[in-house]
């Protein structure tokens, strides 16, 4: 698997905990038992015992050592609930309310996480994206520094020097148009997410126009977001708006933005709004042989990652490792 070593490294030296809310799903079953031959993650499968059990059993996978937790009997399901009820009381939570939304395996593995019995969550298996990130944002809540929940892909594909080439692209799959600073903050978290792939940053603002060579509200929104981000992260190399062909291509990037610190060798690409980031990574991913990883939750106070309901086995196994990689 490719651009996983040094996370695999430093996770043996320090194991986290996963929550797994959907714990009897067979392709769920099957990471956790390579993730418990690892010895370098933990995963806590939710869900009925027996069931879980007997689906392992089924399926030939060896879940000795894994931790199962049934919603159902929970020693510690009152501390939970009232813990429920204080984080939400704003909005009329009482116990009574909270009792058989907290049964529910989503939101009981995110306030596991919330309670520090657990280092992270990777849910959506057969959990809709919303399942997924409303229990994030209603208990576990974005960092103090940002306002809006964003994410990332990581792209991975060998390369000819023998080493990994590795890009991230964003936000792909959560922020429908965002605005300046929404792009400025989405730049600061995938910047960060692809440090942990050893990615040296290369930022380019993305657009149908490079340097003015078209007008439109669009473009202008990507200048701006462009110019708020240098001097927020002036330590980055940032730069916009780029067509994406300047933005890879050295020959014309040498026409295009002569001069630009990024164009021609940008490695994390900043698209302005979801439909140029979706259909950007899907290309990518299926034209250009890439391997895709995420979407990756960013801005939250922890790690929850989504799956997408078409996942394998081996896609769960990954983003095991990337979730509590940033846990």
């Amino acid at each position: 698997m490719y651009g996983f070593g040094d996370m695999i490294e430093k996770l043996k030296a320090n194991p986290k905990t996963i929550v797994l809310p959907e714990g009897s799903d067979p392709r769920i079953l099957e990471a956790a038992s390579r993730l418990l031959a690892g010895n370098f993650i933990k995963p806590i499968l939710l869900g009925n015992e027996d069931e879980i059990i007997k689906s392992a059993e089924n399926a030939g996978y060896n879940i000795r050592g894994a931790q199962i937790i049934d919603p159902e009997h929970f020693d510690k399901f009152d501390e939970m609930v009232e813990q429920f009820c204080e984080l939400r009381k704003s909005k009329g939570m009482t116990p009574e309310k909270a009792i058989p939304i907290l049964k529910q395996t989503n939101y009981f593995g995110t306030m596991l996480v919330k309670m520090g019995l657990g280092d992270c969550l990777l849910g959506g298996a057969t959990y809709s994206t919303a399942d997924t990130v409303r229990p994030a944002l209603q208990i576990i809540k974005t960092k103090p520094e940002n306002s809006i929940v964003s994410s990332c892909f990581i792209l991975v594909r060998p390369a000819a020097t023998g080493e990994n080439e590795v890009i991230a692209m964003a936000d792909c799959g959560i922020n429908i148009n965002p605005n300046e600073d929404e792009l400025v903050e989405i730049c600061g978290e995938t910047v960060g997410c692809a440090a942990r792939f050893g990615v040296d940053p290369k930022v380019a603002f993305l657009s149908f126009s490079t340097k003015g060579s078209a007008k439109d509200d669009t473009v202008t929104k990507m200048q701006n977001a462009t110019k708020k981000a240098q001097e927020r992260y002036p330590e980055i190399p940032i730069d916009g708006e780029l067509q994406f062909d300047a933005a890879v291509s050295p020959r014309v990037a040498k026409q295009k933005a002569p001069g630009s610190p990024v164009a021609g060798h940008a490695n994390i690409f900043i698209f302005p709004d979801i439909n140029a980031g979706n259909l950007g990574y899907k290309i990518a991913q299926r034209m250009g042989n890439f391997e895709a990883y995420g979407p990756i939750l960013l801005g939250l106070n922890a790690p929850i990652n989504d799956l997408s309901r078409g996942c394998n086995a081996l896609e769960v196994y990954s983003m095991a490792i990337i979730t509590a990689a940033l846990a």
